[in-house]
Order: C-alpha cells, then structure tokens, then sequence
C-alpha cells in the first residue's frame, strides 16, 4: 500500500511560479542526524540540488472502480490500553526487543553458489544495464483501485443529545494596528525527533518508524502533549507514508524543558506493548473516510481538547486533500483515551468550509478557533467561543467584518489575504502576543505572523525555513514553552517522512 499523505506542494508551486525568486536562506542545511547510540538518521535537506537516482521500477497505474459496502454507523473503537513499562536506563537498549529488533540474517555456507548470486542473472523481472553501467527501469501496470462506497444500514448509534441551543450577541471587535513584523534571526535543526536514528528511537520504543506533524500543547502543567498524523511500523520505507502498520495519529508526552538540544518523549499512548496506539479511529476507507488527522490541541482544566480533520480522500495533486468535516474530540483521561464529539463538527459543504483545519488556542475567557479549507491553497478565517461552550457548535461567533457574528447568520471574513497551510497559532499571554506560522506554499517557505489580537491585523510574513533548504518540509507547529527569544517548532519532511525539532532566533 502507498498513500500520498500531506505531500508538499512545491512542485506544482515552482511549475506556476518559476519566475519567482527563491528567498535567501535563513538556515544551514544539516547532514543527516546522528544520535547518541551512533545511529544515523534522515537528513531533511537531501533532496537539495543533484538529479533523482532512476528508479529500479516504475509502476503505471490506472483507475480500476471497486464497489464497496460501508455501514453507515462507524464501529466502536477498540480503547484497550496497555501500561508503559519504564524506558530502559541505557537509552541504547532496546525495550522489546522482540518485537522492534529484526533477526539476524543467515550466513551464506557457500558465498560460491548458485543462490548468493542471483543478482548476476538474467530476468524477465528485473532492470537491465546499459553499456555505461547505468540501470533501465522495469515498467508494470498495475490497477489503481478506486473504491465506490455505497453506503448500507448499520446498528443504530448511541448518539448523546446535543446541547442546548444558545444565540450570542453580535459584537463589535475592530482590527487592531499590527506590530512590527518579527525580527528573524537565524534557524537550525535541533534534532530529529521520531523515526530510526531519532533522538528518542521512536521505531524501537513504540514502533513509529515513519510519521510527520508533531502538534503540540500544554496538556497539564509541565507536560507537553504532541500528536502525530498517519503513522507506519516496521515495514515503513521511505519516501513518503507507505506501511502496513498504519495509525491515522498517535499521541506522546513530554516534560523536557531543555529544548536547545532536542526534545525528549518521555511516554506514548500504547494499545500493546511497546506500540503507539491510534488515539482517533478512522474508517481507512478511499472516498469514504481515508484517514483522521490532528491539527491542534488545549486543554482546559482536567479536559483536553483535539482538533481534527475527516478527510474523504487525498487528490491526486499533491499536498491537496478533500475533507469530510472538521471537528473536536475530548478527552479526561489525560490523552488515554477520546471521543469525537458527534455535533461539535463543521462539515465541508461545497468544500468551502473555513474550518476543516483548525487550530485552536485558550486565551481570556474565550477559545479561538483559526481554520483554513481542506488542502493547502485556502484562506484562514478565526471563530470564538467561551470555554465552558466547546463542543457547543450554537455558542460560536465568526469575525465578520469587525464583528463577532453568531455562526450561521453571515459567512466569516478571512483575516489574512494569503494562502496558508498547516497552521499553528500560540498566544503569549506575557506579552499579549500572537502567533502563526505556516507553510506558505507560494513563498516556498513556513513563515511566521504576529498580531496584538486574533482577528489581526497581522503582519507580513517573515519566513523562518525556506525549500531552498529543506525541499520537502512542511508543517511548522510552534512548541507552547517558545519563549521571547527563542521560536521552537516541529517540521515535517516528506521524503524521509519524519519529524524534526527547529528553532528560530528571534530578536
């Protein structure tokens, strides 16, 4: 199975913009990342410059349509969760090594024979070489199955009733004066974060091999929660989301207050031993529901909110989705276990719903809800609501036009004139500052805005990570514990399909 999940977009970019400049660089490429047990990892800038080795093989693949039967009533989630041992005092050791260690291969008895040499032969099914040596791709046709879901009766849901109706006020809320744009300093990787050779061994620990995202919140004082999109075991191979181990998200936590040398998972949610479970279940069904991906998270007192996106099916431009709805789970267990509230949810009508990615922040007395349509190309539009009415979709007001309008009576303005992607908004309270970074598909760059309150207006933005230095990444989610100074934030690479820790020098 191989999924185009969250591609980026910048080939389709450079293709209607080659005469654009690129921007300069504001950070040095890495090599590949080497952790403290000597393993190497991947490096998210290796795709820069030189040309793609050929391809041993090349599949052709063609629709082929496939009628599925879908119960209409999704199935109960399995919750099971199973206690995490603690890690082992030499971050080297492996802790089930049963299940993540592969075994050793057989020695050949005799590297003479027939059998350790079959490279050597001729085959119907295999490359050819040239005269210079260089190898010719085997060409397959193989079909694309697209499914039709058709949809059949299932047992009928035991849906909770949903809360009462409310109609707040229409108030005013004028833009206020920008501040003066961030003052970026220079940027650099930290570590990698999940995948071999990663900082916190993920694919020995909890079986992530191959992931990206890497949202994060304060889930309780002193620990950060961080959600990753779809997952991949042991049989992950890179580039990109492929795997038959595959969990639509995961969840981890973290007390490490000492980002400056990477950040440390100290635990992730787990349905057996020493693998990450699925925290929000997806129906894994093309053209029904793909897959189910974070895009933020806060947490209220003893509750923890999710935010997160249904998406339908991935196009076949690459970094474009299309989305079911978007909507909030909620859990009180501390991240254990969820539930998708069923009338908390903004479904995608015409695909024009500015809240199919969300990302949602805590500040005063109210929630702000920033969202984008589904894929990269939309504009970002913000909602609010009092806290004590999350999963109340009523309580909600849009900024309209310098006012907080009640959801339903007008569309939402947008905030910004730009195009945003992935979005990530964190309020300084200290300062009485926002936040919001980006991938800016056009720019070629994940940037970053500020405004003195959520409806802007916001200033210009600055680019913090240009694809001139990581031509795959994308992402760009702001760590909670980011200081004055020091802009800490996950990247994802898609090629090597991880997750990286950078940080940016504000000034």
């Amino acid at each position: 199975m191989h999924r185009r999940i969250g591609a980026p977009l910048f080939a389709l970019v450079l293709a209607v913009s080659a005469p654009l400049a690129i921007p300069p660089a504001t950070s040095a490429a890495p090599s590949a990342p080497v952790n403290a047990c000597g393993e190497t990892g991947f490096d998210p800038s290796s795709a820069a410059g030189g040309s793609p080795a050929l391809p041993g093989n090349v599949d052709i693949r063609y629709p082929w349509p496939q009628i599925v039967t879908v119960p209409m009533t999704d199935p109960v989630q399995d919750q099971t969760r199973v206690p995490q041992d603690p890690l082992p005092t030499d971050p080297c050791a492996d802790p089930c090594p049963d299940l993540t260690d592969s075994a050793p291969e057989p020695a050949d008895e005799d590297p003479g024979s027939s059998g350790s040499a079959s490279s050597g032969s001729s085959s119907s099914d295999s490359s050819s070489s040239g005269s210079d040596g260089s190898s010719v791709p085997r060409f397959s046709i193989t079909p694309d199955i697209e499914p039709i879901p058709i949809p059949i009766p299932g047992p009928k849901p035991d849906v909770p009733p949903a809360p009462d109706p409310v109609s707040p006020p229409v108030e005013v809320a004028p833009q206020s004066q920008a501040p003066q744009p961030p003052d970026v300093g220079s940027t650099r990787l930290v570590a990698q974060l999940t995948g071999h050779g990663s900082i916190n061994r993920t694919d020995k620990r909890w079986q992530v091999d191959g992931t990206d995202l890497g949202i994060t919140w304060e889930s309780k004082p002193g620990e950060v929660a961080i959600a990753f999109g779809d997952t991949f075991g042991a049989d992950w191979e890179p580039p990109g989301a492929n795997g038959t181990d595959w969990r639509s998200n995961v969840l981890g936590h973290s007390t490490d207050r000492d980002l400056s040398d990477g950040l440390t998972i100290d635990s992730m949610v787990q349905d057996s031993r020493c693998h990450a479970a699925e925290v929000l279940s997806s129906r894994k069904i093309k053209n029904w529901e793909t897959t189910t991906i974070p895009t933020s998270g806060f947490a209220l007192g003893g509750r923890q909110y999710m935010s997160y996106m249904s998406v339908r099916r991935w196009s076949i431009i690459p970094g474009l989705w299309y989305t079911n709805y978007g909507g909030i789970a909620h859990s009180d267990d501390d991240g254990q276990t969820w539930t998708k509230d069923p009338h908390a949810r903004w479904d995608n009508l015409f695909g024009l719903n500015n809240f199919q990615v969300a990302a949602m922040v805590p500040a005063g007395d109210h929630v702000y809800m920033f969202g984008t349509p589904n894929g990269r190309l939309g504009t970002v539009a913000v909602a609010r609501v009092p806290q004590d009415q999350v999963l109340n979709k009523s309580a909600y007001q849009y900024w309209v036009d310098g006012e907080w309008s009640p959801v339903g009576e007008k569309w939402p303005t947008p905030i910004l004139h730009d195009t945003a992607a992935e979005l990530s908004v964190r309020y300084d309270a200290t300062r009485g500052l926002w936040q919001m970074s980006y991938l800016d598909t056009v720019a070629g760059a994940i940037v970053l805005r500020e405004a003195t309150s959520p409806q802007g207006e916001w200033t210009k933005g600055v680019p913090v990570v240009h694809s001139s230095d990581y031509p795959a990444m994308y992402g760009g989610f702001i760590h909670p514990w980011s200081t004055e100074n020091d802009l800490y934030f996950t990247m994802s690479e898609w090629d090597s399909y991880n997750v990286y820790l950078m940080h940016t020098t504000l000034r």
